[in-house]
């Protein structure tokens, strides 16, 4: 049996409740503390088990408690749950006595058992309930995804009851799976047990999807379609309770003093208003101080950096590793004749070609239209960020075997670009391609600034590598169903894609280039008609998939397994069959809070839980930013190597 119990995080605890809170002063101790902020979006529903929209997710995060959290550098802590183990696929949980269930005004209902957690998995997984995270719960828990099947069965068929749809065609039945089948178990009050589709020992990570949260099951029976309709209709078992509801008015949440962590719970009250033009108004709120916190534009910074009233209160915003960017390359496109199409998959085909783009894009240049102080700051030359996933020898994913060498170079070199694109003309030629080759890249409208840096890639691309050679075309995307339209039936060339991590394992980073996903097509179904590889490509996706399948395949040494994935990732890097570019992020803000004193997972909700923040005097410069990050670098490092005896 192999112990995860939290006496093997003892060490970093010890130093991570040290070193947290540095460099806060603040209002939050002995005054009521009370943070103030705009909200410019309406949420459609407070049901955090079925929705994924991170909007609607903040409530949650902060409101309703999961088996485990995080400390302020990723580190795992108990949560709902003090102590658990793992015995291959099964997980089992010994939850913390005394947390409790809340009602809108803070008043107790009942204790948090292992019970609430076999409720919420029962509700997610039923597909009557139309839950968009249960995903998670179908890809880990045993006979997950078959009870959903059949429930899916049970809402199409009318119970059973019909046997074609409206449109005339046959419901295909499915064998019946009670609930009862399914990998979760509340063995007694304080003792909760998955079992988990094969080994996944990436499993406690997936714990904070909201699929995973508990809830109160007789309430959850008394409210039926009503649950999680406003903050009546919810209960609460976090560090904080939803006070006030009115939509299109305010959010109000207060600090739960029944919570059992309350002694770390430091902002009393948050204060969400409703302003439609949010985003315009809230930096003058600011100033006047009437808000604490407001979005800086990259209209407004160069202003606002310029003037002395308001140069030392505004930041970067914190880097989100939770999602990144990269560049795609279609091998499958549907786009129009006018784009020359059959030219583009000769093109696409040929590895020096993709390699004169990988190794001629100068990202800080493109990138530098939405962070024009620091661009560096937010760029990744991996899938997958660092601080993602770290061994258990302490070394960081990204440091790992041939992936390091990619990690610490620089892909812009103008030298080896010029190298490849002229290997390229020369095979291209002989393959049969005309020059120009037309790049057909599409920009989304919902991205700020999208159109302007794709215009820089044109203009710097075509610039270093010859609009003799290349000619990128730009055309801009649907507002509404972008992926639906573009994305997903591959009507491009080459794509700004991103990718949001659900669980903290570098599996996950590969996910996008699975056979059946829409990101670039890399996997070849006759069926569809994906058949535009050459051999040569076909190969380089085999091999891939072949290294991808023998990582996952280690389940019992996370060095081993994560030094795997890496080989992996460095490989599809290096045949440039993908391009990364940035972590999710940019722009600035001027905020109350500092953003390294509260907790921290480049995945889920810890980075929007306000659980450990204190309210700072003033918002944080730039300078203090600088010299936050270092210091919160350093300690993540520090800790990481505590927790392995290092």
């Amino acid at each position: 049996m192999k112990k995860l119990a939290c006496t093997a995080l003892a060490a970093v605890m010890a130093f991570s409740l040290a070193a947290c809170g540095s460099g806060s002063s603040g209002t939050g101790d002995s005054d009521a503390a009370v943070y103030r902020v705009l909200y410019g979006g309406e949420v459609e529903t407070l049901n955090y088990l079925v929705s994924s929209s991170t909007d609607e997710l903040k409530s949650a995060y902060n409101t309703q408690d999961c088996l485990v959290e995080y400390d302020s550098y990723g580190n795992v802590l108990p949560g709902l749950a003090e102590s658990w183990e793992r015995d291959g696929e099964v997980w089992t949980f010994h939850l913390r006595k005394g947390a409790k269930w809340v009602d809108y005004t803070g008043k107790e209902v009942a204790e948090v058992t292992a019970n609430d957690f076999v409720s919420s998995a029962a509700y997610a997984l039923d597909a009557a309930n139309g839950s968009s995270t249960a995903y998670m719960m179908t890809n880990t828990l045993k006979n997950a995804e078959e009870y959903n099947l059949y429930t899916a069965y049970l809402v199409q068929s009318e119970n059973g009851t019909k046997t074609t749809d409206a449109e005339g065609n046959p419901i295909e039945p499915v064998e019946e799976v009670s609930f009862e089948d399914v990998g979760v178990k509340a063995l007694d009050d304080y003792t909760l047990q998955y079992t988990t589709d094969g080994e996944k020992p990436w499993f406690v990570s997936a714990l904070s999807f909201g699929c995973f949260y508990p809830v109160h099951g007789p309430f959850l029976e008394e409210k039926g379609e009503l649950f999680g309709t406003d903050n009546q209709n919810l209960l609460f078992c976090g560090a904080y309770y939803m006070s006030e509801f009115l939509p299109q008015q305010s959010h109000v949440y207060q600090k739960n003093e029944l919570y059992w962590d309350k002694d770390k719970v430091y902002i009393d009250t948050v204060k969400k208003t409703y302003n439609a033009d949010a985003s315009t108004v809230a930096p003058e709120m600011l100033k006047r101080g009437e808000i604490d916190e407001a979005s800086i534009s990259t209209d407004l910074i160069n202003a606002w950096l310029a003037d002395d009233a308001t140069k030392d209160m505004v930041r970067p915003s914190r880097p989100d590793s939770s999602y990144t960017y990269f560049i795609s390359f279609n091998f499958e496109p549907s786009f129009d004749e006018e784009y020359e199409p059959d030219n583009w998959i000769k093109a696409v085909n040929n590895e020096n070609f993709r390699k004169s783009i990988y190794y001629g894009l100068d990202r800080v240049k493109s990138f530098s239209v939405q962070m024009p102080e620091d661009a560096e700051s937010l760029l990744l030359n991996t899938i997958t960020p660092a601080a993602f996933a770290v061994g258990e020898s302490g070394t960081d994913y990204t440091m790992m075997g041939s992936l390091k060498d990619i990690t610490t170079g620089n892909p812009y070199n103008e030298e080896q670009a010029l190298a490849c694109r002229d290997a390229a003309k020369e095979e291209l030629a002989a393959a049969g391609a005309t020059f120009p080759v037309k790049v057909l890249f599409v920009i989304n409208p919902n991205e700020t600034n999208c159109d302007k840096e794709v215009q820089v890639i044109e203009q710097q691309l075509e610039g270093l590598l010859g609009s003799d050679y290349i000619d990128i075309q730009l055309m801009t995307g649907p507002s509404t169903g972008f992926l639906s339209e573009v994305r997903r039936t591959g009507d491009y060339g080459m794509l700004i894609c991103n990718w949001g991590f659900d669980y903290a394992d570098p599996e996950n980073a590969g996910e996008p280039f699975k056979a059946g996903n829409s990101y670039q097509f890399m996997y070849t179904d006759e069926t569809q008609g994906y058949t535009n590889k050459t051999e040569e490509t076909q190969a380089i996706v085999n091999e891939y998939y072949a290294m991808m399948e023998a990582a996952g395949q280690i389940t019992d040494n996370n060095d081993e397994r994560y030094a795997a994935f890496a080989e992996a990732e460095a490989y599809l890097i290096n045949h440039a069959m993908v391009i990364p570019y940035h972590m999710s992020g940019g722009g600035y803000i001027a905020s109350r809070l500092n953003p390294f004193e509260g907790q921290y997972a480049p995945f889920g909700g810890a980075n929007f839980r306000y659980k450990g923040q204190h309210l700072l005097d003033k918002p944080m410069s730039m300078t203090e930013y600088e010299t936050a990050l270092a210091e919160w670098e350093k300690n993540r490092q520090d800790a990481a190597q505590a927790a392995t005896g290092e």
